[in-house]
């Protein structure tokens, strides 16, 4: 039988032990006084060892002076430096804290140090750069910042002639038209370093650290000789001076002072130019648009038709199309989108593709896509009564009938009274055309398609209720600006108010009304005169449009969703001389498919 711990073989039991010392085997010892081990040798020369009591009985000590073992007791002495551990962890401990506290105040003061310098972001020309090829339409901006690219690649021949380049060139135009992407890419083709910052990086809660960041960035230029400065909004710093209350000593005032006076410390002929960026060009500060400074205003207004067309191409290079999806139609159905907004189209149609579990992305995915960004979300969880979808259907209706009738109306590309974003119902129009006048009929027109849905729910049902509430509040700021900004009332005349209030505080408080009290009752009478009349209008399209109002109400409450050319034949069946009118079965058999693009 073996044991699971066998000992090894010159280890003995202290029992043992003694009976070898009592039978005269055992020569000499040697005792450790801290850990009661004892070592010994025989007579023989072999050794032994074993383990005995912290303290000798007198006894077992008698055994051992009667068979004269000699016994040799040791003390061992530890570490003289580990012993001294215990004794100085202490102060180690103190000391390294101190340390620690020392170094992690002098990182806060380095960062503090460092608080005014720049936040700008260089690119340099060692890494690609955006070109012209990257800025999908826009020939009229590219061609307005080329004198900056050739400035920048040769300013020699301007100096030759004693021409002298703008100094700094403000983009403005609404949010998602690219100014960023042109900057990037001027900066691109002439090959020069650019330098990017937006307006709120100079602002910090220590006073000064703004100037000292403007101050920063244009000694940071000057060492990269010719480069670009792009400020994004530049309005976040670049507004207004002393429309605060008190006049105003603040952060954002110095910032704007140390800017304007680095623009007039550089010379054009040193190879820097300022380029910045807003859809706010109305209250920056006039000192920050004199020549000298900004010299030049670039407009980068929203997209036109073939502007979209090459943006659209940009968006879909790289995307799996199908045969059906024609970029023209897209285009023309996207009337008013920004850049932006087109890229945002492309990937949602391409989400509908992946979600539908298709490998191509078709046009109808396109369709569902505009619907999404244009209504909204469809919510088909909410569930109306009878009732209500009835009143809906009805409110849909009469806003597509009247943009289907009046002939300056936007065409109807289809109503819906499927429940999307906020709205029980949709009436979706779309322009033909791309519109940068509208004509006072055309305004006319599109006041009575707002109220449509209000009076065919008070010829219909004899009441109104709170589902037109949004159309009355766009239609009473549309008839507002008839009166005040637009001159299309023959009582007030050729006058004109900003429909805008003051965008300062200090400024409103500051400036007095416009216009007399009388004047204002003018206005609201001649505002309600203009509804009024209008709704006069709608009621008597209607009217007279009764048996078409029935008939696309019964047809869309039956397919939710008509388009608009299924509203016009609908319309033509209802107004088609005979003994009666068709029933809602005929009428539906012939219905166009819900989802097809505006041709």
């Amino acid at each position: 039988m073996t044991t699971l711990n066998p000992a090894p073989d010159n280890e003995v039991t202290y029992t043992e032990f003694l009976q070898d010392v009592e039978a005269g085997k055992v020569d000499s010892i040697t005792f450790d006084n801290t850990t009661a081990r004892i070592e010994g040798e025989f007579t023989g020369g072999e050794t032994f060892k074993t383990t005995g009591l912290p303290e000798w009985p007198e006894d077992d000590l008698a055994i051992l002076r009667a068979n004269d073992v000699e016994i040799t007791p040791e003390t061992p002495t530890g570490n003289f430096f580990l012993s001294l551990i215990p004794l100085f962890l202490p102060f180690m401990i103190v000391i390294g804290f101190f340390w620690w506290m020392a170094r992690r105040q002098q990182s806060q003061m380095g960062g503090i140090m460092s608080i005014g310098r720049s936040k700008a972001k260089t690119y340099t020309t060692e890494r690609p750069g955006t070109t012209f090829s990257d800025v999908a339409g826009y020939a009229a901006v590219k061609q307005e910042v080329t004198e900056v690219i050739d400035f920048l690649k040769d300013p020699g021949q301007f100096s030759e002639i004693g021409a002298r380049i703008p100094k700094g060139v403000l983009l403005v135009g609404p949010p998602g038209t690219g100014k960023t992407l042109i900057a990037r890419a001027v900066a691109g083709e002439a090959g020069v370093p650019f330098l990017s910052v937006t307006g709120s990086d100079f602002m910090e809660m220590f006073v000064g650290v703004g100037a000292s960041r403007v101050r920063d960035l244009f000694n940071e230029a000057r060492k990269l000789g010719r480069a670009i400065i792009f400020v994004d909004e530049i309005d976040s710093i670049g507004r207004k001076r002393g429309a605060g209350l008190g006049g105003g000593h603040d952060e954002r005032e110095q910032t704007l002072n140390q800017m304007l006076a680095e623009m007039d410390g550089f010379e054009a002929t040193e190879g820097i130019v300022m380029m910045a960026a807003t859809n706010r060009p109305d209250i920056l500060d006039p000192a920050l648009l004199r020549p000298g400074r900004f010299d030049r205003q670039v407009v980068v207004p929203l997209p036109e038709l073939e502007d979209r067309k090459e943006i659209l191409g940009v968006h879909i290079k790289h995307k799996k199309m199908a045969e059906d999806v024609d970029i023209d139609v897209i285009a023309r159905g996207t009337p008013g989108m920004s850049g932006a907004d087109l890229a945002n189209l492309v990937n949602e149609a391409a989400l509908f593709a992946v979600r539908n579990g298709d490998t191509r992305v078709q046009a109808q995915h396109f369709e569902m896509a505009r619907d999404r960004v244009l209504m909204g979300v469809k919510r088909d969880s909410m569930v109306l009564s009878a009732a209500e979808r009835e009143a809906v259907a009805y409110h849909e209706t009469g806003h597509a009938l009247c943009a289907a009738l009046l002939p300056n109306a936007d065409p109807l590309h289809k109503v819906t009274i499927i429940p999307s974003g906020m709205a029980l119902g949709v009436t979706m129009q779309l322009p033909e055309e791309d519109r940068h006048i509208y004509r006072r009929d055309y305004i006319e027109d599109r006041l009575v398609v707002m109220l449509g849905g209000r009076m065919a729910e008070e010829l219909v049902f004899d009441m109104t209720s709170t589902g037109a509430s949004d159309d009355l509040m766009k239609a009473t700021e549309t008839a507002q600006k008839m009166v005040k900004e637009w001159g299309m009332s023959e009582k007030v005349g050729p006058m004109a108010w900003g429909g805008g209030g003051q965008v300062f505080l200090g400024d409103s408080m500051m400036n007095s009304q416009e216009f007399s009290d009388e004047t204002a009752r003018v206005i609201d009478e001649e505002t309600q005169r203009i509804l009024l009349a209008m709704e006069d209008r709608c009621r008597d399209l209607l009217t007279k449009n009764r048996n078409a109002l029935d008939l696309v109400a019964r047809n869309l409450l039956e397919m939710e969703t008509i388009d608009g050319a299924e509203v016009n034949r609908l319309i033509g069946i209802a107004n088609e001389p005979g003994p009666g009118t068709p029933s809602t079965g005929d009428s539906a058999s012939g219905a166009v498919p819900v989802v097809a693009p505006l041709e």
